[in-house]
């Protein structure tokens, strides 16, 4: 039973404003959250001796500077468990993409071994310990599309449309630092309320700068637009285009230029990793 593949969604920020910078370089956001049924998979085996082994390591980055076995490690000390755990990771959600894969994975594992190791602590607890993780992984672990605040982890529940979209990756990775260091970028969009907002026209503040910076982003978008409503998600560079059915998305997948690579996906309000988790713990015998 643990062995089973636990989902690790990708999101997409339908709207993404920055409404200030803080001291310490962060910048303060108005942001909406949705995930899509589409994204990576983790798979656990529990051990009794307290080790945390990622079987499957990613090319160029140190087993502790990884987020799945940070994630794990940071579970295991606060829970004071001695237990520990071989983990499989299945990567689809292309790195560098604003697709939050690296959060999403955090997230699926605080989830997934808090069921496992029966922890006892509630999503609220595993969120507080997710932000230390990044600002993007309590989204995750909350498992409900939301508009955020704050650097990201102030979380309001909401139900966007559930539409399809075709998300599209340009071929180039985007450090998150190059889009929020540029100076060009703008950091004093007025803070509006949450209902303001869902009824005005989407768009995210960092898309001009990914496209001044990004050719390949630049002449994905202009393509895209040509068939739908089309934006950048998080600091890119994936950017996705919105459809009202899936044959609609398909058909401009067919279309998409050889430079580039793409997916089909819906857009879902539950996570699906709490609905996963919700099987998972009755046929666990323990919902």
């Amino acid at each position: 039973m643990t062995q089973q593949l636990w989902p690790s969604p990708a999101k997409l920020n339908l709207f993404l404003y920055i409404t200030g910078q803080r001291p310490n370089g962060y910048h303060d956001l108005q942001t909406l959250f949705q995930f899509v049924d589409y994204g990576d998979s983790l798979s656990f085996n529990a051990r009794d001796d307290g080790a945390i082994v990622l079987t499957t390591p990613v090319e160029g980055v140190a087993d502790k500077d990884n987020l799945v076995v940070r994630a794990a490690r940071l579970l295991q000390q606060h829970a004071v468990t001695s237990q520990g755990a071989d983990i499989a990771l299945q990567k689809r959600i292309p790195m560098g993409g604003g697709l939050g894969g690296g959060s999403s994975n955090a997230a699926t594992v605080l989830v997934a071994l808090n069921a496992i190791w029966n922890c006892g602590l509630s999503d609220t607890e595993l969120a507080q310990l997710g932000v230390t993780l990044g600002a993007d992984v309590p989204v995750f672990v909350m498992g409900h599309a939301a508009f955020a605040e704050g650097i990201g982890e102030i979380l309001q529940p909401v139900e966007p449309a559930e539409k399809w979209y075709l998300i599209a990756h340009p071929g180039v990775s985007i450090p998150t630092p190059v889009i929020f260091g540029d100076p060009q970028l703008t950091r004093n969009t007025p803070k509006r309320p949450v209902n303001v907002l869902l009824d005005t026209p989407y768009a995210n503040d960092c898309e001009p700068i990914a496209r001044k910076r990004f050719y390949e982003v630049e002449q994905l978008l202009s393509w895209l637009l040509e068939y739908a409503p089309s934006r950048l998600t998080g600091t890119g560079a994936c950017v996705f285009a919105e459809f009202d059915t899936e044959v609609a998305a398909r058909q401009v997948l067919d279309k998409m230029p050889s430079w580039s690579r793409g997916f089909v996906a819906q857009g879902v309000n539950i996570s699906p990793l709490h609905r996963f988790r919700e099987i998972w713990l009755r046929t666990a015998g323990k919902a």
